[in-house]
């Protein structure tokens, strides 16, 4: 996913992924003398805020930045970013596109070099201090952005500007900005009267206070619910370096034992190797149970209120529900169509996956274990179905992909490939942890083109999953160039050891830098247009295309090498690998389905709805969905599904399904038209990845593609019967 979430007070850009810096307006145009009031905490020239940052493409200069000068700065650039708004909606000359629109582009600079450095070091190496701030922060964040947005002087001019669009001699990029600024302040609320714009403030100061509360409770409640056992005899099946892994994450907790970290996903990792039922019961329902044990990190009563708050939103905003106010700007439009787009898939998904538990359970049986299955042993046994159906076994693949590896001759490879790209290692940049790389990238010519750092493994201080944010966006107006990274959360090795991948982490190593690729090419005038600043349910296209080159011939042949020989992985292996890609897809699909469905259940609620008990509630929307598989639990439960109540994808997890049409449908273009070519990846970066939001989506791809697209390649590359779903 993106971080794709970004700056709360100026921008609706980015997705899951957190991307929301700014270059300094001051660069590029006259700025407010500002002083900070005195009540800014020891805000002045010695906090590495106050100025762009000297640093290379003005990345953050971590060497020098403490946790006490995150709040100040924040606290001071909301100030200043206030100012220079009231100034623009105080300004006596009549609108135009550039003493409003442009304007405003530049604002927040202070603010967005603070928010990007401490979202990106909150997300991924959190401390109780900067938790602190974090909580401070959140309900101030709400009302900075809506002390913006719900401004009728600021919004007079902007509907000013919009409503004579046609007579403006502007480019189409500048159209667009104009109509972005314009529905902004719409979806907002600028058009509510006095009383409900109150009652809609306090609403967004709660909603973002229980927001970070569920982060903040998930990210605890992940680490209490670990694993952890003093018999080594309970994780049989693991391998030596996995056991080993496991003791020095008892060590670094100063317990004795081993501890196996919980992953986001209700699956986990170890489920695949782990020999004893027992264990694989324990691990599975701690990790299905994390966020519902009782105490202050039971998540159940936030997520209530969460999904009752929206609700009230949506309807003081004029909608019937939360996902049809969260729509509107999609590709899909309105929830109706990403339901009748979802419930084409489940019939197929649902009976390869109940195919695929009739094989496992046969398997069962024959080895007399005398139990039904459930969902702690479908890795397991799935595994070893896979293994006698294709002679293939994780323990034979791992060696071939050698984290550094895969980097360098896989991503970097294939996007050299593709557009050119070249990278140079970094040590004299600056990182807020010992784990975090730092890559330049460079331009075909030898040009300087981006900055991109990376953040492998897991700590039990980073929120869960993988993500991709920038820290610098790119974008001609200031003369930035872009500062992105991606966090992951792939197995720490223990000392001395490599870190070997199972292919499914690959396969995140490419979708990450896919979007990393949408920020680092982009190429667009103004920053709330750059990237990955688009519709979320475009936004996964360019990364969930990318994972396809992981298993592409002349990719995977360049990096899948072993990490001691050297040696290539043997044919006949490569060959097992690509036969088994649909295997275990039924299971697959259906866990994904069955989460959207759940985002979609959840925020299709009407305000006159009751206040929900989050279990049973679920219960009935899996029902409802025809999604309620005892052995195919979905990806993530309500309790700790924090993509929809702690970042941006509420209303729109289903965002990777709709995605993954338009990925596959590119892939078979590429397939047709000469694969990995650099022409082919010209093309795309020319009529795509370059252009972030500055034109329709439907129509960008669409022109790209040559035709509309088809969800036949989808059904294709999952394994599903043509027949399911339409075109």
């Amino acid at each position: 996913m993106t971080g794709h979430q970004r700056n709360p007070a100026t921008r609706s850009k980015k997705h899951a992924v957190i991307i929301w810096c700014r270059a300094d307006c001051g660069r590029y145009g006259a700025r407010l003398q500002f002083r900070p009031p005195d009540n800014h905490m020891d805000f002045g020239p010695k906090n590495p805020f106050y100025a762009p940052s000297s640093m290379p493409f003005h990345a953050p200069p971590f060497d020098k930045i403490k946790d006490g000068d995150y709040q100040p700065a924040i606290e001071a650039g909301m100030e200043q970013q206030r100012a220079e708004m009231q100034a623009i909606a105080s300004h006596p000359a009549p609108p135009t596109f550039e003493n409003t629109i442009v304007a405003m582009e530049k604002t927040g600079a202070l603010f967005n070099r603070a928010t990007a450095a401490f979202d990106g070091v909150t997300g991924a190496n959190l401390n109780p201090e900067l938790q602190k701030v974090k909580d401070v922060e959140a309900p101030k964040l709400a009302a900075h952005q809506d002390a913006i947005f719900l401004d009728p002087r600021l919004f007079q001019r902007v509907a000013t500007i919009y409503k004579q669009r046609d007579s403006l001699t502007l480019d189409a990029e500048s159209l667009r900005l104009v109509e972005f600024y314009y529905k902004k302040f719409v979806h907002s609320g600028a058009n509510l009267p006095e009383s409900d714009k109150t009652e809609l403030k306090k609403l967004n100061e709660e909603e973002s206070t229980l927001s970070n509360a569920f982060t903040t409770k998930v990210l605890a409640a992940t680490k209490d619910a670990a694993y952890v056992t003093a018999d080594k005899g309970s994780l049989a099946g693991l391998s030596d370096a996995q056991i080993s892994a496991a003791a020095l994450a008892a060590k670094d907790r100063k317990l004795n034992g081993y501890v196996i970290s919980l992953q986001n996903t209700t699956q986990q990792p170890d489920l695949v190797a782990l020999s004893d039922r027992s264990t694989r019961q324990a691990l599975f329902e701690s990790s299905w149970n994390r966020a519902e044990r009782g105490g202050p990190n039971d998540t159940r009563d936030t997520v209530a209120r969460l999904a009752e708050i929206r609700s009230h939103k949506a309807k003081l905003l004029g909608y019937p529900n939360y996902a049809a106010w969260k729509m509107e700007d999609q590709m899909a439009k309105a929830p109706e169509a990403a339901l009748k787009f979802m419930d084409a898939l489940v019939p197929g998904a649902t009976a390869k996956a109940a195919r695929e538990a009739k094989d496992i359970q046969a398997l069962v049986d024959a080895q007399k274990n005398g139990f039904s299955l459930q969902p702690w042993d479908w890795n397991y046994y799935a595994e070893q179905v896979r293994k006698a159906k294709y002679d293939l076994d994780e323990a034979q693949i791992k060696p071939y992909f050698e984290l550094n590896n895969v980097l360098w001759n896989g991503v970097f490879y294939a996007a050299g490939q593709l557009y050119g790209l070249s990278f140079k290692e970094r040590t004299d940049i600056p990182v807020y942890h010992p784990d975090v790389r730092v890559f330049e990238v460079f331009e075909a010519g030898g040009e300087p083109l981006a900055l991109f750092y990376c953040d492998y493994f897991k700590r039990d201080n980073k929120n869960g999953g993988a993500w991709m944010s920038n820290f610098v966006d790119q974008s001609r107006l200031p003369g930035t160039r872009p500062v992105v990274y991606n966090v992951a959360n792939f197995s720490q090795p223990a000392p001395g050891q490599p870190a070997l991948l199972t292919f499914r982490d690959v396969s995140t190593m490419f979708h990450e830098f896919g979007h990393a690729l949408h920020g680092m090419l982009a190429g667009t005038e103004y920053p709330s247009l750059s990237g990955t600043a688009v519709a979320r349910d475009f936004v996964e296209f360019p990364s969930q295309f990318n994972e396809h080159w992981a298993s592409y011939p002349a990719v995977f042949s360049h990096y899948a090498k072993h990490y001691q020989t050297g040696a290539a992985m043997p044919a006949e292996l490569a060959a097992k690998i690509k036969e088994a890609e649909t295997f275990n897809q039924g299971y697959a699909l259906t866990e994904l389905l069955a989460a959207a469905g759940l985002d979609l259940q959840w925020h299709t609620l009407s305000a006159s709805a009751p206040l929900q008990k989050p279990d049973a509630f679920e219960a009935q929307a899996l029902q409802k969905t025809h999604l309620a598989l005892s052995y195919v639990p979905p990806r993530y439960r309500s309790s700790y599904f924090s993509h929809i109540w702690g970042g941006s994808y509420g209303a729109g997890y289903y965002a990777y399904l709709w995605s993954e049409m338009l990925d596959d449908d590119a892939f078979q273009w590429f397939e047709d038209h000469g694969g990995l070519t650099r022409a082919n990846g010209d093309r795309l970066r020319r009529m795509v990845l370059s252009r972030g939001n500055t034109e329709d989506l439907a129509k960008m791809y669409a022109e790209w593609l040559g035709a509309e697209p088809s969800i036949e390649p989808m059904l294709k590359y999952r394994g599903l019967a043509p027949s399911v779903g339409t075109k």
